[in-house]
């Protein structure tokens, strides 16, 4: 059984997804949401079944709420004589704890738990200090999407070394590098085509950090190191409306598919471009000039290896978990970078985290992508390398990795 909250569009949802797809070709495979109304952004062949217990408002009713869920979950794996219960994202996590009976238990951590700005005040503390440093013993196996979120939960839940294993996300590099060949339009084309385009895939939500970008292109531009450069930004999210009018703030022309009124994205009238989410990104990535990732916090971060099987030189923030592991694999999982570093498969860059690191890392981002920007040999240079790259994490090593912990239990 694979067991998470939903399976809207998420990097979580797609992986959980992925996983099921591959695990059927060898085991019976069900698949478990907690209500089947909601939305099902990845359609599965597999077993599909549903919790269907209401959330709950009140203190009260959520912890009723959860010990019905746990009996629900009971139910199912016996139901259908679950051997081993897999499940992602934190709340899937407690049910599957909390309902373990005689099946084998493993957690598929996707993102840091120490720095998620999301795991905040007195539940929030709750959760990081007791709920999960307990719990977490319980599983059999803790499965982390990457070598540093690895030893995070090792260091902040005192989970015992061999109880935790790295096994990384994995990427269809052909299907996608198939998928960033489908057209454009035709005024989404002139503007990949006529100017150096950054481009940035992400829900727009604070630890994402797109805010970040926009001090970057403003200085690109307005300092005159590359002023024909754009800014492309794929996905939606809560931070919209902050974005476009902290564009207003800084002087940049703002074009956005919520806003049809404006006509077709001119790159002349434009310098930002919210192209909203998008089923197929790829089509927009692979045309970009650099692909960015401005992340406070990830796990093992889907956008940025998409990027790079898209054959697109790419530069990310260092921040915890993911980016270093990807980008410099033969250095320190705790070292982060204070200043541009060329790594070998990428640019690391500091935070640009809102506030004081904007103002203060804005300039350093600013610098090394004009260098970039200006460099086409070192362009495809690092084209080339992510590319190699992230042929390390292709479907079948990687679920071969899932089918040693799985037999081992």
């Amino acid at each position: 059984m694979l067991l998470i909250p939903q399976l809207t569009y998420g990097g979580a949802e797609r992986v959980f997804h992925d996983h099921g797809q591959e695990l059927a070709r060898h085991h019976r495979v069900v698949e478990c949401v907690f209500d089947s109304r909601a939305d099902v952004a990845f359609p599965t062949q597999n077993q599909l079944v549903a919790l269907d217990v209401p959330a709950g408002v009140g203190p009260l009713s959520k912890l009723r709420a959860l010990v019905q869920r746990v009996r629900r979950v009971k139910e199912l794996k016996r139901e259908h004589r679950i051997d081993v219960c897999i499940s992602h994202l934190e709340g899937a996590d407690y049910l599957n704890l909390l309902s373990k009976g005689p099946e084998k238990v493993v957690l598929c951590i996707h993102n840091s738990k120490r720095h998620d700005p999301n795991i905040r005040g007195a539940l929030g503390g709750l959760r990081r200090r007791v709920l999960m440093p307990v719990l977490y013993k319980a599983a059999d196996r803790v499965v982390a999407v990457s070598r540093d979120l690895r030893q995070e939960l090792l260091d902040t839940f005192g989970l015992r070394p061999a109880q935790v294993v790295t096994i990384n996300n994995f990427f269809d590099v052909e299907g996608i590098q198939t998928r960033s060949r489908e057209a454009l339009p035709a005024p989404e084309e002139a503007l990949f085509r006529n100017y150096p385009v950054l481009i940035s895939a992400g829900r727009l939500s604070p630890e994402k950090n797109q805010l970040g970008l926009l001090s970057v292109l403003q200085q690109l531009q307005h300092e005159g190191q590359v002023p024909r450069a754009r800014l492309a930004l794929l996905g939606d999210g809560p931070t919209r409306e902050a974005l476009l009018a902290q564009c207003g703030q800084l002087g940049l022309r703002a074009w956005s598919a919520w806003h049809a009124p404006l006509g077709p994205p001119d790159p002349e009238r434009y310098d930002v471009f919210f192209f909203g989410f998008q089923a197929n990104p790829f089509r927009y990535i692979a045309r970009a000039t650099v692909s960015l990732m401005p992340s406070d916090t990830e796990g093992f971060p889907m956008a940025l290896c998409e990027a790079m099987a898209c054959g697109v030189p790419v530069a990310a923030t260092d921040c915890p978990t993911g980016p270093r592991e990807i980008l410099a694999p033969a250095t320190p999982a705790a070292q982060r970078a204070k200043h541009p570093e060329w790594a070998t498969y990428g640019l690391l860059l500091p935070l640009l985290t809102a506030g004081p690191l904007v103002a203060q890392n804005a300039p350093q981002w600013s610098s090394a992508l004009a260098s970039l920007l200006r460099a086409p040999e070192r362009r495809q240079q690092y084209a080339a390398q992510a590319l190699q790259r992230v042929q390390n994490f292709a479907p079948g090593p990687i679920m071969q990795q899932w089918e040693t912990v799985i037999q081992a239990l």
